[in-house]
């Protein structure tokens, strides 16, 4: 089995993967400061808890956006699964060109995305990224990476709202019934669901309109259900994109591995 694992500003993910088919997947709080040890424990106690055993792992690969992390994870590997875990970065065969003026500037991430988005979708298309920030990812018909946008996530405009209006209170991020609020609660919802709602489709249409024709627009990410179900521009949610794109990326490798 394949151990991906995507490790965000906010969140890790991880998927136990047998060929294409993802068997199980977990999500944890990213913490900057946790050691080898806590890792491997952590991930111990996950497989035993579905009955998996960590020698069931034959590969690991790692994308991260976070380098404090890379150190601690790569030890863990070594440590507990006695491998030597493949991470995403410059030198790594991706099997996308990428025209950013520079490549390396591009976060893990946002090229993952764009190789499992590319593949299980075609081009021309741009991938929505619901995470700590919000990411617009294109890519050509002929499956270059060509750029994107980034705008702050949900979540942290949320925060930052909370902790700089003194009378506003932290609130669950859930559909209101009414873009018209009736009481504080209801109305930061409206504002915050339907704002991003927005966003998301006015800076799609740009995008469309700069490419010179349509593109199919693929969301993914923690809060991607929610806004795609009022999105006129979104045409499909795949949590499992970034994952799925670092499994792609790990077999492009296997050749010179």
């Amino acid at each position: 089995m394949l151990l991906a694992i995507d490790v965000g500003n906010t969140n890790i993910t991880l998927a136990l993967y047998q060929g294409k088919e993802i068997i199980v997947s977990w999500r944890l709080s990213t913490d900057r400061n946790r050691t080898a040890d806590e890792y491997g424990i952590l991930l111990h106690n996950l497989f035993a808890s579905h009955r998996l055993h960590m020698n069931q792992v034959e590969a690991i690969v790692i994308g991260s956006v976070v380098p404090p992390t890379m150190r601690s994870l790569v030890e863990m590997c070594q440590r507990y699964f006695h491998l030597e875990a493949l991470v995403v970065g410059p030198g790594v065969r991706t099997g996308i060109d990428i025209r950013y003026e520079n490549p390396r500037e591009v976060g893990a991430d946002r090229i993952l995305n764009a190789v499992a988005g590319y593949e299980k979708y075609g081009g021309p298309l741009i991938v929505v990224d619901f995470g700590t920030g919000t990411t617009f990812d294109v890519v050509s018909a002929d499956g270059a990476y060509i750029g994107g946008a980034i705008a702050p996530g949900i979540g942290i405009s949320t925060e930052a709202l909370f902790q700089r209006a003194a009378k506003l209170p932290r609130i669950e991020l859930v559909r209101p019934k009414t873009v018209i609020g009736k009481n504080t609660v209801s109305a930061m919802q409206a504002g915050i669901i339907y704002g991003f709602v927005g966003q998301v489709d006015g800076i799609c249409r740009r995008i469309k309109k700069e490419l010179g024709g349509e593109a199919r627009v693929i969301a993914t990410g923690g809060l991607a259900e929610l806004i795609a179900a009022d999105s006129e521009e979104i045409d499909a949610v795949d949590a499992m994109l970034t994952l799925d794109g670092l499994r792609i990326v790990y077999e492009r490798n296997q050749g010179g591995r």
